[in-house]
């Protein structure tokens, strides 16, 4: 009983461990251009693939909370564009990207099928993942240095009475 117990823990530790990857590795092409996955995809010799769902251009609502606790409301509708594609070998794969981009959707399902085949989840993560990660930082750390060169400091100065 107990090995099958330590199994399941293991597998379920694994499994964690995937959807964590695959999350982070989404987080990082949904921040990228279209552009960029897709010169970073030309890397990797792509299996074939089907789409399930052709990419295309949707509306959903966006809800808010007054106060973080509040009762929710509607705020508003946001354009979102998505994709999903079946590698040859099963896996299936989404892409949900806000905005108009469908070739982005696109590019992010075939990214997160990928993530999930054996043969293809390290060589997308050194070859796309990790350098649009790194290009990413950059830019944020560039866009840091110029706001912090804009920074004012404002100090009181305190009169004296008397």
């Amino acid at each position: 009983m107990s090995g099958n117990h330590s199994e399941s823990r293991e597998f379920r530790t694994s499994h964690e461990t995937e959807i964590a990857l695959r999350k982070s590795s989404m987080s990082v092409l949904s921040h990228c251009a279209s552009s960029e996955i897709s010169s970073r995809l030309e890397e990797i010799a792509l299996p074939a693939y089907e789409e399930l769902r052709e990419a295309e251009r949707g509306l959903v609502m966006v809800s808010g909370r007054i106060g973080g606790d509040g009762a929710a409301f509607n705020l508003g509708e946001a354009t979102v564009s998505r994709s999903a594609i079946r590698l040859a070998t099963g896996e299936v794969g989404f892409g949900y990207v806000l905005g108009r981009d469908t070739e982005k959707a696109r590019l992010i399902a075939i990214c997160d099928a990928l993530a999930q085949a054996e043969g293809f989840a390290p060589v997308l993560e050194e070859k796309v993942v990790l350098p649009l990660l790194a290009a990413l930082n950059r830019y944020r750390r560039e866009k840091a240095a110029q706001a912090a060169a804009t920074r004012v400091d404002f100090y009181t100065m305190v009169r004296g009475e008397g």
